[in-house]
């Protein structure tokens, strides 16, 4: 090869290093961390950060929010998620030209004492556009899954119709799965016996997240639970951070999150394994960090 050759191919792998450069750069799984008192502003903030509501919500959108309101809690114990938080992302939502929003979740104690309790019913129940609902059992359908362990299960029909899906978890340990997060929220969801898919509670979130499409989740870590969750003790259990994470992906989402508790992220089983089946990145060095 003369030196004119060799000159042109020294460029043609500098040119396609550059580019290879730029796709990997731009195929990073993007997290987004806001911190601050205000949390309705925090919780806007994130969503900005990933390029604003408008990237998922479309005017004319039925928009399913799914945050956790399983227990008779109030907002400053940290078993919900905080209303501040969901009431932020629906107003977002609407702005954005959502025809309709739809709030709700299978609760684990009263459904009328948690929707109250938590905080929802009092900042959400009169928006126009929005509707808080409890479920409906007739709504429920059987979906072949075909999972690794779920082969089917019925789940709530609008949060798989939606036009888009906006899972909106708290941080907060658990007795069982040592915390959950955005993988484990998926269950406020499935109907039937949900008991069931303890037995392999691993493999079944991967399946149900697998299965049901979720275009944006939203980490609340306003404050987190430590201990006694996923129900709390009370406000001693409690730890005040004033932090959301937002992303697309909910393994980052909830790899990020344990590190809020002082654990490593391979150390909580469902974040690994969902990893290890091709959900999501596990390794927070190899996402872009977005801190607004």
């Amino acid at each position: 090869m003369n030196r004119r050759n060799f000159l042109k191919y020294l460029a043609f792998l500098g040119a396609n290093f550059a580019f290879t450069k730029d796709i990997l750069a731009q195929s990073k799984k993007e997290l987004a961390i806001s911190e601050g008192k205000d949390y309705e502003k925090i919780t806007k903030n994130a969503i900005d950060a990933l390029g604003g509501i408008s990237k998922f919500v479309k005017k004319g959108d039925v928009v399913v929010i799914k945050p956790n309101i399983g227990w008779d809690r109030k907002p400053e114990e940290g078993a919900n998620t905080h209303p501040l938080v969901v009431k932020a992302v629906t107003e977002e939502c609407l702005k954005a030209g959502a025809r309709k929003v739809k709030i709700f979740d299978r609760t684990c104690n009263d459904p009328r004492r948690c929707y109250v309790n938590s905080g929802m019913a009092n900042l959400l129940q009169n928006i126009k556009g929005v509707e808080l609902k409890h479920l409906d059992n007739e709504k429920y359908k059987n979906y072949k899954i075909n999972g690794v362990f779920i082969k089917e299960w019925e789940l709530y029909e609008e949060a798989i119709n939606c036009d888009v899906y906006i899972n909106i978890p708290v941080a907060k340990h658990h007795g069982l799965t040592g915390l959950t997060l955005a993988l484990k929220n998926i269950m406020g969801i499935m109907g039937g016996n949900r008991g069931y898919i303890h037995r392999e509670i691993e493999e079944s979130l991967c399946d149900f997240n697998s299965f049901v499409k979720i275009h944006l989740h939203i980490v609340d870590a306003t404050r987190i639970l430590l201990r006694n969750g996923p129900q709390g003790g009370g406000v001693k259990d409690v730890k005040i951070l004033n932090t959301v994470l937002a992303s697309t992906d909910p393994v980052l989402a909830d790899a990020y999150a344990t590190t809020l508790f002082g654990i490593k992220p391979e150390e909580i089983s469902i974040t690994k394994r969902a990893y290890e089946r091709g959900l999501g990145e596990i390794n927070i060095n190899r996402a872009k960090i977005i801190k607004v």
